[in-house]
């Protein structure tokens, strides 16, 4: 699958548990649906943890202790 932006991949993963929940598709089908899911769960946990990474340098000092907490 083509890397695609946080948004793009969480939309297709809400329209894969869409498709999943509506129980008309058949197993194989199921089976094909789940798989897409997991990788774009993996996609969309990735891009988080790349953020949340970026967030802690930016809210550290230069010594590497964090600043202020904020809420």
């Amino acid at each position: 699958m083509a890397k695609q932006s946080f948004e793009t991949a969480l939309k297709k993963l809400e329209e894969v548990v869409e498709k999943l929940e509506s129980g008309e598709v058949s197993l194989d089908q199921s089976l094909k649906l789940f798989e897409q899911g997991i990788t774009l769960v993996r996609q969309c946990s990735k891009r988080l943890d790349e953020v949340e990474s970026k967030v802690q340098v930016l809210v550290s000092d230069e010594r590497g202790e964090r600043l202020e907490e904020f809420s």
